[in-house]
């Protein structure tokens, strides 16, 4: 199906507005609980920063206008009594703005300090375009008047603290126009090669094209698809500084990285319609693996951190990303993967195996994902199951493969590292009703009210009965009306903005839910997806949401929570296809 001519409406303090590949959005600068009602040009290269802001002013008195702000995926607009302000991207690099009866000032979006920081404001002798220069990104922003007037201009060549920027206002005809575009040293003069309308309309078609890549399956039942796809969408940008290929950021809010195991779900939920994309995001973090094997915590334009990692989700994820993809991978590109996923599993195995042990072990919350889940709580350095169960997958997927591979002696060793790790789990952690967490320095035993602990129910099929029963009865004790609690409500620990003690969080109800289908509980897998389905579509795609009463939580723009809402909204059309053409035939 086709999008609506206009794509989905939504609120500029929730998700940016931005293009496919640019790396920058406009919306307010936010902190955690704080909004600003004016609109900046925000970069990501370099970190996070504001570099613009835009202020509608009356025409006739040069004062701040009222503005109603509305965004679809092709235009943002700013509506007043007396006017309006639109803003369309013409390229990732260039957006166009156009005026009636309201003027806009642009401004430097924050105070220099000093003259040797912030951003510097001059007209170009050259060509009569004013540029601002951001010592912050590295980068210029050349405005360009297409029609209308400049007034009020301010603080050019200034050093130091002072505004500088410029009013663009009507000419004789009642319009103005202008374009922005980011660029590096210098370009040659801007030349508009299409009416405003027809950059809307370009817009529109880019977005509806990907809408129908990676959703075709969307209907009335899936209300939220559309905006989904915005998000993933907008927060693409193109490779640039250490971002190796084109990278579905977390969000264009502030989470702008990409977190070595958030991309897993952005990469399947883009395998069938964008099989491209989707190997690019599964792909970026191994890019930077380092000389033991482990993967980067976060990669990001200017900026690769290894002081943590994330965990081995991996194998996981390419065992339903190979199946995802509409082509399978060729043998030169599946070694490639298959080689980097082992030295993955190796790091593991070795960096993370204390001497003797069967079993390996997180240095800290952070690894796991999970920052403050309360399993950490009376030791960081611990044995946990979640993590040997996500290894026990991955090294069943590299079994796999190395048979694909004709390479039998590595498919037999992995094959049996899993099932002595598996073995181990069981021993180990598994006391029949649950599994616990073991410190690696006290050999301390201890369980907690944490979704993290039940977690090994990923395993699917390869649990026993008896097991994933035990677990499913625990998940359900998690479920609320609105998904899965990551702690339970019951706990003394439980937070409502706790992050991992207690909010919704989306990779995990993928996983849970996957793996309660795998291991034959189709039902509760059924009500989990469904209630999560329900809660995006009421409160959208935040990074985490109250697990009492729905409302989103941190970022509200986050991608992985868009991606898996694709997933499990895909997956739910498909199984409501196959139930209706059971009952036709």
């Amino acid at each position: 199906m086709t999008a609506a001519p206009s794509g989905p409406a939504f609120s500029v303090h929730d998700i940016p507005f931005s293009a496919h590949g640019s790396w920058f959005g406009v919306s307010p600068v936010l902190a955690e609980k704080a909004r600003a009602e004016d609109l900046h040009l925000v970069s990501h290269q370099n970190g996070m920063h504001a570099v613009l802001r835009f202020v509608p002013l009356e025409a006739v008195t040069g004062e701040r206008a009222e503005t109603a702000v509305e965004a679809t995926p092709s235009r943002l607009s700013w509506t007043g009594s007396d006017g309006r302000i639109d803003l369309a991207y013409e390229t990732p690099d260039t957006v166009r703005l156009r005026g009636e009866g309201l003027s806009l000032r642009v401004t430097a979006a924050a105070k220099n300090l000093t003259p040797f920081s912030g951003t510097y404001f001059y007209r170009d002798p050259v060509d009569g375009t004013h540029v601002f220069t951001s010592y912050e990104t590295g980068r210029r922003y050349r405005i360009t008047v297409l029609s209308g007037t400049v007034a009020d201009v301010s603080g050019a060549q200034a050093l130091g603290s002072g505004d500088r920027g410029l009013t663009v206002t009507d000419d004789a005809d009642g319009q103005w126009e202008i374009a922005i575009e980011e660029l590096d040293s210098a370009r040659r003069p801007y030349k508009s090669s299409s009416m405003f309308g027809e950059v809307t309309e370009a817009a529109q078609r880019s977005f509806a094209e990907f809408a129908d890549t990676v959703a075709p399956w969307r209907s009335s039942g899936t209300p939220a698809a559309e905006l989904a796809a915005y998000v993933v969408w907008s927060a693409t940008v193109q490779p640039a500084g250490l971002v190796t290929r084109p990278a579905v950021l977390m969000s264009k809010h502030w989470m702008d990285k990409v977190w070595s195991w958030d991309h897993c779900f952005n990469a399947l939920a883009l395998a069938p319609g964008s099989p491209g994309l989707a190997w690019d995001q599964f792909s970026l973090p191994f890019d930077h693996q380092d000389d033991s094997g482990a993967l980067p915590d976060s990669v990001t334009h200017s900026e690769v951190l290894y002081n943590f990692v994330k965990p081995p989700i991996h194998g996981w994820t390419l065992g339903h990303l190979r199946r995802r993809l509409p082509e399978p991978l060729g043998r030169t590109e599946l070694a490639h993967a298959y080689d980097r996923l082992a030295r993955w599993t190796d790091f593991w195995l070795t960096a993370r195996r204390a001497s003797g042990a069967a079993l390996p072990h997180y240095q800290h919350g952070n690894d796991s994902g999970w920052d403050n889940a309360t399993t950490f709580d009376p030791e960081r350095l611990i044995i946990t199951a979640d993590l040997a169960a996500f290894l026990i997958l991955q090294l069943r997927e590299l079994a796999d493969l190395a048979a694909e591979l004709d390479r039998p002696d590595d498919a037999r060793r992995w094959t049996r590292t899993a099932d002595t790790t598996q073995a181990a789990l069981f021993d180990q952690l598994w006391t029949g009703e649950r599994f616990v967490a073991r410190g690696v320095h006290s050999d301390d035993r201890w369980t907690s009210s944490s979704l993290l602990d039940l977690m090994p129910v990923v395993l699917g099929e390869h649990l026993p009965e008896s097991v994933s029963s035990v677990l499913a009865a625990h998940i359900e004790a998690h479920l609320t009306p609105y998904g899965l609690a990551t702690e339970l409500p019951t706990s003394p620990h439980y937070r409502s903005d706790g992050y991992w003690r207690g909010p919704i969080w989306a990779p995990v109800t993928v996983l849970i839910e996957d793996g309660l289908r795998r291991a034959g509980h189709q039902g509760l897998a059924d009500e989990i997806s469904a209630r999560f389905r329900a809660l995006c579509e009421t409160y959208g795609f935040a990074e985490n949401f109250d697990a009492l009463t729905g409302t989103g939580l941190r970022d509200r723009a986050y991608t992985w929570t868009a991606s898996s809402y694709l997933l499990l909204a895909e997956a739910h059309e498909l199984r409501r296809a196959e139930t209706a053409r059971a009952v036709g035939g």
